[in-house]
């Protein structure tokens, strides 16, 4: 929950107009929002898997590169616009004061009772676990690549030393 303040009393309000869905929930489910977790999720694996098998899904290097480029930037808008809200509380803005200056304003949700807190630690390891794999895999991908980097032009092909 986020608190406002007004003339110093002190008011629980609704994370983004939502009302709380803790009761309409099953006792079984850990996640309130599962399609935001398959998607927090499937983005990212998706363009690692792109990555992973690129030359048996397609021969054009160009077509691979942009399919892991819009999977990632459909991940990047997921995790800013919709999973970071619903499964962690995350949201941010640009606001401009009167003096012209830009400041950047993050919020995040308040956990206010025990239930609560219990229902959405599922949500919530899921959201960091794919926030922080993910790119770690990308690092090792760039190293191995950097590291098994292969001048394809030194071997004419034909045994003979140019």
């Amino acid at each position: 929950m986020l608190q406002q303040d007004s003339n110093d009393d002190t008011e629980d309000v609704s994370l983004f107009d939502a009302e709380e869905e803790t009761t309409n929930r099953p006792k079984k489910s850990k996640t309130r929002h599962p399609v935001a977790s398959f998607f927090h999720l499937f983005f990212c694996v998706s363009a690692i898997i792109v990555y992973l098998f690129c030359e048996l899904l397609s021969s054009s290097f160009i077509a691979c590169m942009v399919t892991i480029i819009l999977l990632l930037s459909c991940d990047f808008w997921a995790v800013k616009n919709v999973t970071g809200r619903l499964m962690v509380g995350l949201r941010w803005w640009n606001h401009i004061d009167e003096d012209g200056k830009s400041h950047w304003v993050f919020e995040s949700r308040i956990e206010s009772s025990q239930e609560n807190k219990t229902a959405s630690e599922a949500e919530s390891r899921i959201f960091w676990l794919g926030l922080i794999a993910c790119p770690v895999l990308w690092v090792i991908f760039a190293f191995s690549a950097l590291f098994s980097f292969r001048v394809k032009w030194l071997n004419t092909g034909d045994g003979q030393t140019p």
